[in-house]
């Protein structure tokens, strides 16, 4: 299964570290979702664009988690030759993980 089939995401940036928010459409999923998408598995999928760790903070008030990727922007929008230099993408790539 994709994530996209149960989750939605959002993402922001400050630099050259992006902010991924994973959020459960239904709350009975936030269980699976936590289980399933690690900090480790993150790092994996983004394998050869995220350079930094990821850090995850868990949000089960709201169903969410929310991942912080360090050196994840080719070095922030000044300074990244990326199409998406704020990695406004990486919500979409995310989702399209297989949990």
């Amino acid at each position: 299964m994709k994530l996209w089939e149960i989750a939605h995401s959002r993402t922001g940036d400050k630099g050259n570290i992006s902010n991924v928010s994973l959020i459960a459409y239904d709350p009975k999923d936030y269980a699976l979702i936590r289980e399933k998408v690690t900090p480790e598995r993150v790092k994996a999928h983004f394998n050869g664009m995220v350079h930094g760790d990821v850090v995850r903070y868990e949000l089960p008030n709201i169903h969410a988690l929310n991942f912080v990727m360090y050196a994840a922007l080719g070095g922030g929008v000044t300074r990244s030759l990326s199409v998406d230099m704020h990695g406004k993408g990486l919500s979409s790539y995310l989702l399209d993980m297989d949990i």
